[in-house]
């Protein structure tokens, strides 16, 4: 009997053992995931942290496509952004679902019970009295604070935002590819770019997807063109790819160019109001030739917002360009990308035109440098990895010249100035736009501006920062910005007051490549000394100007103050001299003292009331005139500096028939030469 268990129950082991390695087998499988569905796992990457950081971020990434869309055809951007919340009724009508009532009231989040909400109102009650009491006795009461209204976790609330500009506008066929899937687009270049991660309005797309459902809607049209493109789409995340609801084409009766973009998510308005605020508003100091338009329609009328920013001037900064890579700037995998895309032959034609600052003499010495397996004239196709690394290693250890800073395109020292002063209406302002310097091969122009006074700003340094002029609002605490203005500039020999002053410190850093920290990207290191040291240099370029004009106010304040304490005595003098004057006259008049001729004359005149009280009083306020008149024009003289009244100019829009024009930039004015 066991000899003929035996061969049985081997079998059914058998057949155990590979049924656990099918199961083992499918658990093992490989799986992939599209880029779209990687970044809606790990939204918080692209800023989408919660639902306030989220509608935060939508409004950036569409404001930051619409500059850009504007620039890219020298079009003084207009940007419209509009907020409008949704109630849950109106969000339920809009995906077709029906409202229910409650009926199971102790299954929701929100549920009070009879005794938690008997506590509550014998609290409220409470508090009223203490405030009727308070009243009464005419004591100042509290503020009182916000109730907790109970809210259930599932409770969202939902905003519809739209922007508007008068931009390039977006081919008809290209628009799905361009919203609907991730990682496609035109700003994968070498050159300074506006966004962080080149996702723009897609990465709104796929949080409409998760929190809403609902899709976004383009409308746009390109210059010339007689029609309007309208689509309707959202995202399929796990194969990204676009899914078209509707595309198609209107009629474009009003010629307008541009793109209109509107998409409905979940948002906090309320704890997010201040940051969208201060975005638009840093965005109008470092773009003051764009006009911006920003509303909030909230269900409650009262709570509406409406800010207009107006357009300064029509001086626009030049158009970034597209640029090679630097030799010292490349790793391995990026050159192995451009050797597969080259249509260059040769390795000395890819060396002489793949990167920046290699002409053909230096080609040439770089690749008898790399050994004899290299030659000129070798195909560059035929590289094989081992050679890619001996490349890649010269390119290290080898001296090329510095990249230059053409293909940059800064704000503009005139540009910064206009939007401090616009905005902010500080007591007095200085800027500075430093020379272009590289850091790892990528070159960078540091542009700062500091402030002294003004509107709306707090007590003590207040930092504004920007890379490729957009603002950057959180994590200040670690950006190399924040550390220097706090740590390494000694404001007390400037003349400034760190505390009690009023501090406004703009830096503005552009780049091919800004070296951000952390996964969100919202601040520069300060580990990387080329970029800190010329960032502290700016600031205290901006800090010796300041202090010049400080110390003008100073001395002006002084000789004010000379010529009020003068002035104060002028009464006091004017009797004492009179009354010797007086005294004098009698012993004159007596002959008890003899005078000289001139004090004699001087004497008939007081006798006969041509000198009086008055006419002293006269002459000793016109003296002290004299004397600070005399000071100030020697102060003057000294200085070389004739300080005048100014008034702030802006240069206003070109009529449509003046086209030709050549603009002379200074740091505080533009000369505009029309031919």
């Amino acid at each position: 009997m066991a000899g003929d268990d035996g061969p049985a129950e081997t079998k059914k082991g058998s057949a155990k053992n590979s049924k656990k390695s099918k199961e083992s087998s499918n658990e093992s499988t490989l799986k992939q995931k599209s880029p779209a569905e990687f970044f809606a796992e790990n939204k918080n990457i692209a800023g989408f942290d919660n639902p306030g950081k989220s509608l935060y971020t939508t409004v950036r990434e569409l404001v930051e496509n619409a500059l850009d869309s504007s620039e890219s055809i020298s079009e003084l951007p207009e940007v419209e952004v509009t907020i409008e919340e949704i109630g849950k009724s109106k969000f339920n009508s809009m995906i077709g679902l029906i409202d229910r009532e409650r009926v199971d009231t102790q299954l929701y989040d929100d549920y009070e019970t009879d005794k938690a909400r008997e506590k509550r109102l014998v609290k409220e009650a409470r508090a009223s009295e203490i405030q009727a009491k308070n009243l009464a006795s005419g004591k100042k009461n509290k503020e009182p604070g916000v109730s907790k209204v109970l809210k259930a976790r599932g409770e969202a609330s939902y905003y519809k935002v739209t922007c508007k500009d008068n931009g390039k506008g977006m081919p008809h066929d290209d628009i799905p590819n361009m919203f609907g899937r991730v990682l496609s687009g035109t700003k994968y270049g070498l050159k300074q770019t506006r966004g962080k991660f080149g996702l723009g309005a897609k990465m709104a797309l796929i949080w409409s997807k998760m929190s809403t459902g609902l899709p976004i809607e383009i409308s746009s049209s390109m210059k010339s063109q007689n029609y309007v493109t309208f689509c309707r789409l959202d995202i399929d995340i796990h194969r990204n790819i676009p899914h078209i609801h509707l595309h198609e084409k209107k009629a474009n009766k009003e010629k307008w160019h541009g793109a209109e973009i509107q998409v409905v998510i979940e948002g906090n308005w309320t704890t997010y109001r201040s940051k969208i605020l201060h975005y638009m508003r840093q965005m109008a100091v470092i773009t003051p030739y764009a006009q911006f338009l920003f509303r909030f329609i909230s269900e409650t009328p009262e709570k509406n917002v409406t800010v207009k920013f107006t357009r300064r001037t029509d001086v626009m900064p030049p158009i970034p360009i597209e640029t090679k890579h630097h030799p010292s700037s490349v790793d391995l995998l990026l050159i192995k990308r451009l050797v597969t895309d080259t249509s260059k032959k040769t390795l000395l034609q890819f060396l002489q035109n793949e990167f920046v600052n290699i002409n053909k003499n230096l080609a040439a010495r770089l690749i008898g440098e790399m050994g004899p397996d290299f030659s000129p004239g070798m195909a560059v196709k035929s590289v094989t990895s081992q050679q890619m690394v001996r490349i890649h290693q010269l390119f290290r250890q080898a001296k090329f010249d510095d990249p230059s800073g053409d293909c940059l395109s800064p704000a503009g020292e005139y540009n910064l100035r206009l939007g401090i002063i616009k905005e902010l209406h500080p007591d007095m302002v200085a800027t500075h736009s430093g020379s272009a310097q590289v850091f790892e091969g990528h070159p960078f122009i540091v542009e700062a501006g500091v402030s002294v006074g003004g509107r709306d700003v707090k007590q003590g340094i207040n930092i504004f920062r920007f890379a490729n002029r957009i603002p950057l609002l959180f994590e200040q605490g670690g950006d190399v910005v924040t550390r220097t203005a706090l740590k390494r500039i000694n404001w007390n020999s400037y003349k400034i007051n760190q505390t009690q002053d009023k501090i406004g410190v703009f830096v503005s850093i552009v780049s091919t490549k800004i070296p951000f920290k952390g996964t969100g990207k919202e601040y520069i290191g300060d580990d990387i000394s080329e970029i800190a040291t010329a960032v502290k240099s700016a600031i205290q370029q901006c800090c010796i100007q300041l202090k010049s004009k400080i110390v003008k106010r100073l001395q002006a304040r002084e000789q004010q103050e000379r010529k009020r304490s003068l002035s104060r005595y002028i009464p006091d003098a004017t009797g004492a001299v009179y009354e010797v004057l007086k005294q004098m006259t009698e012993e004159h008049t007596n002959k008890r003292k003899r005078y000289k001729e001139e004090e004699t004359a001087m004497l008939e005149k007081v006798s006969k009331r041509i000198i009086t009280k008055e006419t002293l009083k006269e002459k000793l306020a016109e003296h002290v005139e004299q004397v600070d008149y005399e000071m100030a024009l020697e102060y003057a003289t000294q200085s070389g500096v004739s300080e005048e009244p100014r008034e702030n100019i802006y240069l206003q829009q070109l009529n449509p028939t003046h086209s030709n024009f050549i603009d002379l930039h200074s740091p505080t004015f533009v000369f505009r030469l029309i031919l």
